[in-house]
Protein backbone atom coordinates (compact mmCIF):
# COMPACT_ATOMS: atom_id res chain seq x y z
CA UNK A 1 0.00 0.00 0.00
CA UNK A 2 2.69 2.66 0.55
CA UNK A 3 4.29 1.82 -2.34
CA UNK A 4 1.14 2.49 -4.41
CA UNK A 5 1.30 5.71 -2.76
CA UNK A 6 4.95 6.55 -3.53
CA UNK A 7 4.06 5.36 -7.21
CA UNK A 8 0.99 7.48 -7.27
CA UNK A 9 2.54 10.85 -5.61
CA UNK A 10 5.62 10.07 -8.57
CA UNK A 11 2.93 10.23 -11.04
CA UNK A 12 1.09 13.24 -9.66
CA UNK A 13 4.45 15.07 -9.98
CA UNK A 14 4.53 14.21 -13.84
CA UNK A 15 0.78 15.10 -14.26
CA UNK A 16 1.92 18.67 -12.75
CA UNK A 17 4.84 19.12 -14.64
CA UNK A 18 7.13 18.83 -11.71
CA UNK A 19 5.26 21.62 -9.80
CA UNK A 20 4.77 20.41 -6.07
CA UNK A 21 1.88 23.14 -6.21
CA UNK A 22 -0.97 20.92 -6.57
CA UNK A 23 -4.22 22.20 -8.05
CA UNK A 24 -8.09 20.75 -6.49
CA UNK A 25 -8.07 18.35 -9.07
CA UNK A 26 -4.67 16.66 -8.27
CA UNK A 27 -6.17 16.63 -4.67
CA UNK A 28 -9.33 14.55 -5.47
CA UNK A 29 -7.34 12.46 -7.52
CA UNK A 30 -5.81 11.53 -4.62
CA UNK A 31 -8.41 11.26 -2.86
CA UNK A 32 -9.50 8.57 -5.21
CA UNK A 33 -7.03 7.09 -5.56
CA UNK A 34 -6.50 5.98 -1.70
CA UNK A 35 -10.13 4.89 -1.53
CA UNK A 36 -9.98 2.17 -4.60
CA UNK A 37 -6.31 1.21 -4.45
CA UNK A 38 -7.67 -1.79 -2.12
CA UNK A 39 -9.74 -2.93 -4.41
CA UNK A 40 -7.61 -2.92 -6.91
CA UNK A 41 -4.81 -5.27 -5.23
CA UNK A 42 -7.25 -8.17 -5.46
CA UNK A 43 -6.41 -8.06 -9.26
CA UNK A 44 -3.17 -8.30 -8.74
CA UNK A 45 -2.30 -11.74 -10.26
CA UNK A 46 -4.03 -10.84 -13.38
CA UNK A 47 -2.29 -7.92 -14.04
CA UNK A 48 0.89 -9.32 -13.28
CA UNK A 49 0.55 -12.66 -15.66
CA UNK A 50 -1.47 -10.10 -18.59
CA UNK A 51 1.51 -7.59 -18.84
CA UNK A 52 4.60 -10.43 -18.14
CA UNK A 53 7.42 -9.09 -20.21
CA UNK A 54 6.12 -5.71 -21.20
CA UNK A 55 6.91 -3.72 -18.03
CA UNK A 56 8.82 -1.05 -19.65
CA UNK A 57 6.19 -0.44 -22.49
CA UNK A 58 3.46 -0.16 -19.68
CA UNK A 59 5.38 2.22 -17.59
CA UNK A 60 5.32 4.42 -20.48
CA UNK A 61 1.76 4.02 -21.26
CA UNK A 62 1.03 5.10 -18.28
CA UNK A 63 3.41 8.42 -18.18
CA UNK A 64 1.91 9.04 -21.67
CA UNK A 65 -2.07 8.11 -20.31
CA UNK A 66 -1.24 10.10 -17.18
CA UNK A 67 0.18 13.77 -18.95
CA UNK A 68 -2.55 14.65 -21.57
CA UNK A 69 -5.42 13.62 -19.08
CA UNK A 70 -3.77 16.52 -16.35
CA UNK A 71 -2.98 18.70 -19.08
CA UNK A 72 -6.36 18.87 -20.23
CA UNK A 73 -5.19 16.99 -23.64
CA UNK A 74 -2.52 18.92 -24.60
CA UNK A 75 0.06 16.33 -26.32
CA UNK A 76 2.61 19.19 -26.04
CA UNK A 77 5.22 17.69 -23.84
CA UNK A 78 7.90 19.82 -21.78
CA UNK A 79 11.77 19.10 -21.14
CA UNK A 80 11.08 18.25 -17.53
CA UNK A 81 8.21 16.13 -18.24
CA UNK A 82 9.82 14.12 -20.72
CA UNK A 83 12.55 13.43 -18.40
CA UNK A 84 10.09 12.26 -15.51
CA UNK A 85 8.42 9.47 -17.74
CA UNK A 86 11.77 8.16 -18.87
CA UNK A 87 12.13 7.50 -14.97
CA UNK A 88 9.27 6.35 -14.46
CA UNK A 89 9.61 3.72 -17.40
CA UNK A 90 13.27 2.77 -16.27
CA UNK A 91 11.85 2.23 -12.32
CA UNK A 92 9.24 0.47 -13.40
CA UNK A 93 10.87 -2.06 -15.25
CA UNK A 94 13.66 -2.58 -12.40
CA UNK A 95 11.15 -3.49 -9.80
CA UNK A 96 8.97 -6.46 -11.04
CA UNK A 97 7.23 -5.84 -7.50
CA UNK A 98 6.06 -2.34 -8.42
CA UNK A 99 3.73 -3.96 -11.57
CA UNK A 100 1.06 -4.84 -9.53
CA UNK A 101 0.87 -0.67 -7.94
CA UNK A 102 1.55 0.66 -12.18
CA UNK A 103 -1.46 -1.25 -13.17
CA UNK A 104 -3.49 0.03 -10.12
CA UNK A 105 -2.67 3.71 -10.78
CA UNK A 106 -2.95 2.94 -14.27
CA UNK A 107 -6.64 1.91 -13.65
CA UNK A 108 -7.04 4.94 -11.35
CA UNK A 109 -6.09 7.14 -13.54
CA UNK A 110 -8.85 5.63 -16.19
CA UNK A 111 -11.17 6.48 -13.92
CA UNK A 112 -9.89 9.64 -12.89
CA UNK A 113 -10.28 10.56 -16.55
CA UNK A 114 -13.72 9.76 -16.93
CA UNK A 115 -14.49 11.84 -13.85
CA UNK A 116 -12.71 14.90 -15.16
CA UNK A 117 -14.34 14.56 -17.93
CA UNK A 118 -17.94 14.40 -16.51
CA UNK A 119 -17.27 17.02 -14.46
CA UNK A 120 -16.05 19.12 -16.84
CA UNK A 121 -19.08 18.45 -18.88
CA UNK A 122 -21.22 19.32 -15.89
CA UNK A 123 -19.26 22.68 -15.36
CA UNK A 124 -19.58 23.36 -19.21
CA UNK A 125 -23.55 22.59 -19.16
CA UNK A 126 -23.61 25.22 -16.23
CA UNK A 127 -22.11 27.86 -17.60
CA UNK A 128 -23.98 27.64 -20.69
CA UNK A 129 -27.19 27.29 -18.60
CA UNK A 130 -25.70 30.22 -16.97
CA UNK A 131 -25.38 31.96 -20.28
CA UNK A 132 -28.87 30.93 -21.60
CA UNK A 133 -30.01 32.22 -18.22
CA UNK A 134 -28.41 35.85 -18.63
CA UNK A 135 -29.42 36.05 -21.75
CA UNK A 136 -33.06 35.64 -21.46
CA UNK A 137 -33.00 38.09 -18.25
CA UNK A 138 -30.99 40.84 -20.78
CA UNK A 139 -33.84 40.30 -22.81
CA UNK A 140 -36.98 40.04 -20.33
CA UNK A 141 -35.47 43.77 -18.80
CA UNK A 142 -35.11 45.08 -22.39
CA UNK A 143 -38.27 44.32 -24.16
CA UNK A 144 -40.91 46.44 -22.17
CA UNK A 145 -44.49 44.97 -22.34
CA UNK A 146 -46.78 46.90 -24.43
CA UNK A 147 -49.21 47.79 -21.86
CA UNK A 148 -46.29 49.90 -20.29
CA UNK A 149 -45.38 51.44 -23.71
CA UNK A 150 -49.26 52.52 -24.17
CA UNK A 151 -49.38 53.68 -20.59
CA UNK A 152 -46.19 55.77 -20.85
CA UNK A 153 -47.34 57.13 -24.24
CA UNK A 154 -50.24 59.17 -22.87
CA UNK A 155 -48.34 61.43 -21.09
CA UNK A 156 -46.28 61.78 -23.87
CA UNK A 157 -49.11 62.68 -25.77
CA UNK A 158 -49.94 65.61 -23.54
CA UNK A 159 -47.44 66.96 -23.20
CA UNK A 160 -46.91 67.52 -27.16
CA UNK A 161 -50.21 68.77 -27.29
CA UNK A 162 -49.67 71.48 -24.60
CA UNK A 163 -46.88 72.38 -25.89
CA UNK A 164 -47.99 73.29 -29.48
CA UNK A 165 -51.22 75.59 -27.47
CA UNK A 166 -48.30 77.24 -25.84
CA UNK A 167 -46.42 78.04 -28.84
CA UNK A 168 -49.61 78.77 -30.58
CA UNK A 169 -50.77 80.97 -27.61
CA UNK A 170 -46.89 83.00 -28.12
CA UNK A 171 -47.59 82.30 -31.57
CA UNK A 172 -50.64 85.24 -31.88
CA UNK A 173 -50.35 87.52 -29.14
CA UNK A 174 -53.59 86.54 -27.57
CA UNK A 175 -54.24 90.33 -25.73
CA UNK A 176 -54.59 91.60 -29.81
CA UNK A 177 -56.71 88.54 -30.32
CA UNK A 178 -59.04 89.66 -27.40
CA UNK A 179 -58.88 93.07 -28.44
CA UNK A 180 -59.98 92.27 -31.91
CA UNK A 181 -63.07 90.25 -30.31
CA UNK A 182 -64.26 93.26 -28.28
CA UNK A 183 -63.97 95.62 -31.08
CA UNK A 184 -66.05 93.30 -32.98
CA UNK A 185 -68.19 92.92 -30.64
CA UNK A 186 -68.86 96.73 -29.83
CA UNK A 187 -69.03 97.47 -33.71
CA UNK A 188 -72.14 94.55 -33.82
CA UNK A 189 -73.62 96.61 -30.85
CA UNK A 190 -73.51 99.62 -33.60
CA UNK A 191 -76.49 97.52 -35.44
CA UNK A 192 -78.61 96.94 -31.96
CA UNK A 193 -82.05 99.28 -32.57
CA UNK A 194 -83.84 97.74 -29.48
CA UNK A 195 -83.35 94.63 -27.41
CA UNK A 196 -85.18 92.39 -29.94
CA UNK A 197 -82.08 92.40 -31.98
CA UNK A 198 -79.98 90.60 -29.47
CA UNK A 199 -81.08 87.01 -30.39
CA UNK A 200 -79.07 83.77 -31.38
CA UNK A 201 -78.90 85.36 -34.70
CA UNK A 202 -77.14 88.46 -33.46
CA UNK A 203 -73.98 85.79 -32.27
CA UNK A 204 -74.49 83.84 -34.90
CA UNK A 205 -73.42 86.83 -37.02
CA UNK A 206 -70.74 88.57 -34.41
CA UNK A 207 -69.15 84.66 -34.60
CA UNK A 208 -69.04 84.89 -38.75
CA UNK A 209 -66.90 87.92 -38.17
CA UNK A 210 -64.92 87.09 -35.21
CA UNK A 211 -63.38 83.47 -36.39
CA UNK A 212 -62.39 84.62 -40.21
CA UNK A 213 -60.28 87.69 -38.39
CA UNK A 214 -58.78 85.52 -35.66
CA UNK A 215 -57.80 83.42 -38.58
CA UNK A 216 -56.25 86.52 -40.49
CA UNK A 217 -54.73 88.11 -37.42
CA UNK A 218 -52.93 84.49 -36.62
CA UNK A 219 -51.76 84.84 -40.09
CA UNK A 220 -50.69 88.65 -39.92
CA UNK A 221 -48.73 88.14 -36.64
CA UNK A 222 -46.83 85.02 -38.35
CA UNK A 223 -45.70 87.00 -41.63
CA UNK A 224 -44.44 89.93 -39.04
CA UNK A 225 -42.97 87.07 -36.82
CA UNK A 226 -41.08 84.97 -40.21
CA UNK A 227 -39.62 88.66 -41.34
CA UNK A 228 -38.69 89.96 -37.93
CA UNK A 229 -36.66 86.62 -36.49
CA UNK A 230 -33.31 88.42 -36.43
CA UNK A 231 -34.78 91.81 -35.03
CA UNK A 232 -37.06 89.56 -32.39
CA UNK A 233 -34.06 87.84 -31.21
CA UNK A 234 -32.76 91.09 -29.80
CA UNK A 235 -36.24 92.72 -28.78
CA UNK A 236 -38.83 89.84 -28.16
CA UNK A 237 -36.24 86.70 -27.67
CA UNK A 238 -39.63 85.13 -26.16
CA UNK A 239 -41.38 84.52 -29.26
CA UNK A 240 -41.58 81.12 -30.99
CA UNK A 241 -39.58 82.08 -34.06
CA UNK A 242 -36.92 83.65 -32.35
CA UNK A 243 -36.56 81.46 -29.34
CA UNK A 244 -36.28 78.66 -31.69
CA UNK A 245 -39.42 76.59 -30.28
CA UNK A 246 -40.71 76.74 -33.86
CA UNK A 247 -38.81 76.61 -36.70
CA UNK A 248 -39.11 78.52 -40.03
CA UNK A 249 -40.54 76.03 -41.78
CA UNK A 250 -43.11 75.40 -39.32
CA UNK A 251 -44.22 78.90 -39.37
CA UNK A 252 -45.06 79.18 -42.93
CA UNK A 253 -46.88 76.30 -42.94
CA UNK A 254 -49.31 77.93 -39.72
CA UNK A 255 -49.53 81.23 -41.40
CA UNK A 256 -50.43 79.36 -44.85
CA UNK A 257 -52.64 77.77 -43.17
CA UNK A 258 -54.52 80.33 -41.14
CA UNK A 259 -54.77 82.28 -44.01
CA UNK A 260 -56.72 79.56 -46.29
CA UNK A 261 -58.98 79.12 -43.28
CA UNK A 262 -59.88 82.89 -43.05
CA UNK A 263 -60.80 82.76 -46.82
CA UNK A 264 -62.41 79.40 -47.11
CA UNK A 265 -64.59 80.23 -44.02
CA UNK A 266 -65.32 83.50 -45.27
CA UNK A 267 -66.91 82.32 -48.66
CA UNK A 268 -68.63 79.79 -47.11
CA UNK A 269 -70.65 82.71 -45.27
CA UNK A 270 -71.21 84.33 -48.28
CA UNK A 271 -70.79 88.17 -47.04
CA UNK A 272 -68.83 89.87 -49.59
CA UNK A 273 -68.41 92.75 -46.87
CA UNK A 274 -66.76 90.16 -44.87
CA UNK A 275 -64.65 88.88 -47.81
CA UNK A 276 -63.47 92.15 -48.87
CA UNK A 277 -62.27 93.21 -45.53
CA UNK A 278 -60.09 90.27 -44.96
CA UNK A 279 -59.10 90.88 -48.49
CA UNK A 280 -57.99 94.69 -47.98
CA UNK A 281 -56.78 93.78 -43.80
CA UNK A 282 -54.11 91.19 -45.15
CA UNK A 283 -53.08 93.03 -47.85
CA UNK A 284 -52.14 95.81 -45.68
CA UNK A 285 -49.84 93.61 -43.07
CA UNK A 286 -48.42 91.73 -45.62
CA UNK A 287 -46.95 94.59 -47.15
CA UNK A 288 -46.19 96.16 -43.49
CA UNK A 289 -44.11 92.98 -42.89
CA UNK A 290 -42.79 91.47 -45.88
CA UNK A 291 -39.01 92.21 -47.26
CA UNK A 292 -39.41 93.49 -50.99
CA UNK A 293 -38.98 96.04 -52.84
CA UNK A 294 -41.73 99.16 -52.02
CA UNK A 295 -43.21 97.19 -49.32
CA UNK A 296 -41.54 96.55 -45.80
CA UNK A 297 -43.86 99.69 -44.69
CA UNK A 298 -42.51 99.05 -41.09
CA UNK A 299 -39.63 100.65 -42.03
CA UNK A 300 -40.93 104.10 -42.43
CA UNK A 301 -42.64 104.99 -39.44
CA UNK A 302 -45.83 106.94 -40.75
CA UNK A 303 -46.74 104.79 -43.31
CA UNK A 304 -46.48 102.11 -40.32
CA UNK A 305 -48.82 104.03 -38.26
CA UNK A 306 -51.31 104.42 -41.25
CA UNK A 307 -51.43 100.32 -41.06
CA UNK A 308 -52.45 100.43 -37.67
CA UNK A 309 -54.72 103.21 -37.54
CA UNK A 310 -56.36 101.67 -40.59
CA UNK A 311 -57.22 98.59 -39.47
CA UNK A 312 -58.34 99.14 -36.11
CA UNK A 313 -59.82 102.16 -36.61
CA UNK A 314 -61.93 101.58 -40.09
CA UNK A 315 -61.32 98.14 -41.73
CA UNK A 316 -62.48 95.92 -38.88
CA UNK A 317 -65.44 98.48 -37.44
CA UNK A 318 -66.94 99.46 -41.24
CA UNK A 319 -66.12 95.68 -41.83
CA UNK A 320 -68.51 94.20 -38.92
CA UNK A 321 -71.20 97.22 -39.47
CA UNK A 322 -71.60 96.30 -43.04
CA UNK A 323 -71.65 92.67 -42.46
CA UNK A 324 -74.33 92.93 -39.63
CA UNK A 325 -76.68 95.14 -41.10
CA UNK A 326 -76.46 94.19 -44.57
CA UNK A 327 -75.95 90.39 -44.82
CA UNK A 328 -77.87 89.71 -41.21
CA UNK A 329 -80.27 91.88 -40.81
CA UNK A 330 -81.19 92.95 -44.94
CA UNK A 331 -81.07 96.48 -43.97
CA UNK A 332 -80.01 99.69 -45.93
CA UNK A 333 -76.73 101.40 -45.37
CA UNK A 334 -76.82 103.72 -42.95
CA UNK A 335 -73.84 105.00 -41.20
CA UNK A 336 -75.49 106.04 -36.95
CA UNK A 337 -74.02 108.38 -35.00
CA UNK A 338 -72.10 106.34 -32.36
CA UNK A 339 -70.67 104.72 -35.56
CA UNK A 340 -68.60 107.85 -36.35
CA UNK A 341 -67.83 108.93 -32.71
CA UNK A 342 -66.48 105.08 -32.63
CA UNK A 343 -64.49 105.55 -35.67
CA UNK A 344 -62.79 108.96 -34.33
CA UNK A 345 -62.73 107.60 -30.98
CA UNK A 346 -60.15 104.41 -32.40
CA UNK A 347 -58.17 106.50 -34.61
CA UNK A 348 -57.23 108.41 -31.92
CA UNK A 349 -56.62 105.69 -29.62
CA UNK A 350 -54.78 103.73 -32.37
CA UNK A 351 -52.69 106.30 -33.21
CA UNK A 352 -51.20 106.22 -29.62
CA UNK A 353 -51.10 102.45 -29.26
CA UNK A 354 -48.86 102.60 -32.91
CA UNK A 355 -46.75 104.99 -31.05
CA UNK A 356 -46.19 103.67 -28.18
CA UNK A 357 -45.40 99.92 -29.72
CA UNK A 358 -41.98 100.74 -30.64
CA UNK A 359 -40.67 102.58 -27.81
CA UNK A 360 -39.26 99.12 -26.52
CA UNK A 361 -37.93 97.87 -29.64
CA UNK A 362 -35.24 101.05 -30.53
CA UNK A 363 -32.42 98.61 -30.38
CA UNK A 364 -33.29 96.04 -32.30
CA UNK A 365 -34.62 98.36 -34.74
CA UNK A 366 -32.27 100.65 -34.79
CA UNK A 367 -29.57 97.76 -35.55
CA UNK A 368 -31.49 96.07 -38.53
CA UNK A 369 -31.94 99.96 -40.30
CA UNK A 370 -35.97 99.89 -39.05
CA UNK A 371 -36.82 103.60 -38.81
CA UNK A 372 -39.61 104.63 -35.88
CA UNK A 373 -40.50 107.75 -34.24
CA UNK A 374 -38.51 106.71 -31.45
CA UNK A 375 -35.80 106.25 -32.62
CA UNK A 376 -36.02 110.37 -34.16
CA UNK A 377 -37.52 111.74 -31.45
CA UNK A 378 -36.33 109.64 -28.51
CA UNK A 379 -38.48 107.48 -26.43
CA UNK A 380 -39.50 110.17 -23.57
CA UNK A 381 -41.03 112.56 -26.37
CA UNK A 382 -42.46 109.87 -28.22
CA UNK A 383 -44.47 108.17 -25.11
CA UNK A 384 -45.66 111.48 -23.91
CA UNK A 385 -47.20 111.95 -27.59
CA UNK A 386 -48.82 108.72 -27.14
CA UNK A 387 -50.29 109.87 -23.98
CA UNK A 388 -51.59 113.11 -25.85
CA UNK A 389 -53.51 110.61 -28.18
CA UNK A 390 -55.04 108.52 -25.76
CA UNK A 391 -56.09 111.46 -23.53
CA UNK A 392 -57.86 113.11 -26.67
CA UNK A 393 -59.23 109.93 -27.48
CA UNK A 394 -61.08 109.69 -23.61
CA UNK A 395 -62.21 113.21 -24.37
CA UNK A 396 -64.00 112.61 -27.46
CA UNK A 397 -65.74 109.85 -25.85
CA UNK A 398 -66.27 111.98 -22.63
CA UNK A 399 -67.90 114.31 -25.75
CA UNK A 400 -70.15 111.77 -26.87
CA UNK A 401 -71.29 110.45 -23.68
CA UNK A 402 -72.18 114.35 -22.77
CA UNK A 403 -74.16 115.28 -25.73
CA UNK A 404 -76.23 111.82 -25.51
CA UNK A 405 -80.14 112.22 -25.06
CA UNK A 406 -79.97 109.48 -22.62
CA UNK A 407 -79.04 110.68 -19.01
CA UNK A 408 -77.73 106.69 -17.76
CA UNK A 409 -75.32 107.05 -20.86
CA UNK A 410 -73.97 110.55 -20.09
CA UNK A 411 -72.80 109.38 -16.71
CA UNK A 412 -71.44 106.21 -17.72
CA UNK A 413 -69.17 107.61 -20.77
CA UNK A 414 -68.50 110.47 -18.66
CA UNK A 415 -67.18 108.59 -15.31
CA UNK A 416 -65.77 105.48 -17.36
CA UNK A 417 -63.46 107.83 -19.97
CA UNK A 418 -62.64 110.28 -17.32
CA UNK A 419 -61.63 107.34 -14.98
CA UNK A 420 -59.26 105.83 -18.29
CA UNK A 421 -57.70 108.95 -18.61
CA UNK A 422 -56.28 109.49 -15.26
CA UNK A 423 -55.58 105.41 -14.90
CA UNK A 424 -53.41 106.00 -18.58
CA UNK A 425 -51.60 109.47 -17.08
CA UNK A 426 -50.45 108.26 -13.94
CA UNK A 427 -49.47 104.96 -14.89
CA UNK A 428 -47.38 106.87 -17.60
CA UNK A 429 -45.69 109.45 -15.52
CA UNK A 430 -44.57 105.81 -13.59
CA UNK A 431 -42.98 103.97 -16.30
CA UNK A 432 -39.00 103.34 -16.07
CA UNK A 433 -37.43 104.13 -19.95
CA UNK A 434 -34.36 102.22 -19.14
CA UNK A 435 -36.60 99.14 -18.31
CA UNK A 436 -38.08 96.86 -21.34
CA UNK A 437 -40.18 94.96 -19.05
CA UNK A 438 -41.97 98.39 -17.68
CA UNK A 439 -42.38 99.79 -21.13
CA UNK A 440 -44.19 95.90 -22.10
CA UNK A 441 -46.40 96.45 -19.00
CA UNK A 442 -47.12 100.32 -20.19
CA UNK A 443 -47.98 98.89 -23.38
CA UNK A 444 -50.62 95.41 -22.18
CA UNK A 445 -52.03 98.34 -20.09
CA UNK A 446 -53.30 100.36 -22.99
CA UNK A 447 -54.77 96.94 -24.68
CA UNK A 448 -56.39 96.71 -21.53
CA UNK A 449 -57.67 100.17 -21.16
CA UNK A 450 -59.20 99.80 -24.91
CA UNK A 451 -60.86 96.64 -24.00
CA UNK A 452 -62.39 98.86 -21.45
CA UNK A 453 -63.21 101.51 -24.00
CA UNK A 454 -65.15 99.74 -26.03
CA UNK A 455 -67.80 98.91 -24.21
CA UNK A 456 -68.11 102.37 -23.15
CA UNK A 457 -67.99 103.23 -26.87
CA UNK A 458 -70.68 100.66 -27.97
CA UNK A 459 -73.47 102.56 -25.03
CA UNK A 460 -73.29 105.69 -27.26
CA UNK A 461 -76.74 106.79 -28.22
Amino acid sequence: MDSGLVLLSHACSVTTGGNLCWNIHSANNIYYAMNFSYAFIEMEETSIARNNGHDSFFGIYIASYIIPSRAGGNLGLSRHSTKNLHCASSWASKSPQYKRKTQIECNLLSFQQQSLKQRYKCIEGKCAYEERNKKYFVKAISNPSFDSEHNVSHPKNLDTIKNLLAILYKFCYPYAMIGLALNIISSSLFTVENLSNISPLFFIGVLQVVIPHMFITIYINGVNQLFDVEIDKMNKSYLPLASGQLSFKNGVIVAASFLTLSFCLSWIIGSWSLIWGLVVGSSIWTAYSINVPFLRWKRHPLLAMMCTVASQAFILPIVTFLHMQTFLFKRSIVFPRSLIFGIVFLSLYAVGMALVKDISDVEGDKTHGIDTFSIRLGQKQVLWISVSFFEMAFGVGLLAGTTSSYLWSKIIMGLGHAALGSIIWYKAKCIDLESKASIKSFYVLTWQLMNVAYFLVALIR
